[in-house]
């Protein structure tokens, strides 16, 4: 399965690929990096530990599932493996994902989870 998006606005590459690594500003306050590693976690929905395998300032940024639950589903695998890859595009300078990432980067703010009320745990 392949899911594309993109969206346009009137700041630079590198102002887009600075609110895109601000993971925590746009995806979820959940969010724990840890070196070229990240874990996410919302509420017991969902729970995933990503790799960042590639981030080149003001052009693109890929992300590889390492581990990944929901608890709607029975395929504990479902998204381990898979890759995301941001392109930013320097001539149109549009940008993949949606509106939270798009917030952050037009308005300074973000819209993402917010942190809940007790500590997350990390994701094993």
């Amino acid at each position: 399965m392949s899911f594309t998006t993109s969206f346009t606005v009137d700041q630079t590459p590198q102002q887009v690929f600075d609110a895109f690594d601000d993971v925590r500003g746009w995806w979820s306050e959940e969010v724990v990096h840890s070196g070229d590693e990240f874990e996410y976690h919302y509420e017991e929905v969902h729970r995933c530990r990503i790799r960042i395998t590639e981030s080149v300032p003001g052009r693109k940024v890929s992300w590889l599932v390492l581990e990944n639950h929901f608890d709607f589903t029975r395929d504990e695998t479902e998204w381990v493996g898979t890759t995301f890859t941001f392109d930013i595009c320097h001539k149109a300078r549009t940008f993949c994902v949606g509106t939270s990432l798009r917030d952050l980067i037009t308005t300074g703010e973000g819209q993402p989870n917010r942190q809940s009320v007790l500590p997350a745990e990390p994701v094993r």
